[in-house]
């Protein structure tokens, strides 16, 4: 009797060293994808950040050839209403961002 008892408590421990085992191996894999995950959310945002700034400078260079092809005079005008739009755009992020 003693001896099934033995056997039972060593089969247990078998078992539970095992699932010690499993959990650990989960464990180590969830700590690793976590960190992937963070590197991944840190490279979209760099990548957002650029597209941001690729998407400024492109309004930049349409606005630019708009304003290369205005005649003389209009040149000048144009340019203040330029200036006054970008105020304006500005005043309203600063809204935003209170």
């Amino acid at each position: 009797m003693d001896s099934k008892i033995d056997e039972i408590f060593s089969s247990l421990r078998q078992r539970i060293k095992s699932v010690i085992g499993l959990y650990e191996d989960q464990k180590s894999r969830n700590s690793e994808l976590l960190k992937k995950n963070e590197e991944l959310n840190e490279r979209i945002a760099s990548l957002e950040n650029k597209l941001e700034d690729l998407d400024k400078k492109y309004e930049n260079l349409k606005i630019a050839k708009v304003l290369s092809s205005v005649p003389g005079e209009e040149v000048h005008t144009t340019k203040l209403q330029v200036n006054r739009i970008v105020r304006e755009i500005d005043k309203c992020i600063a809204l935003l961002n209170r």
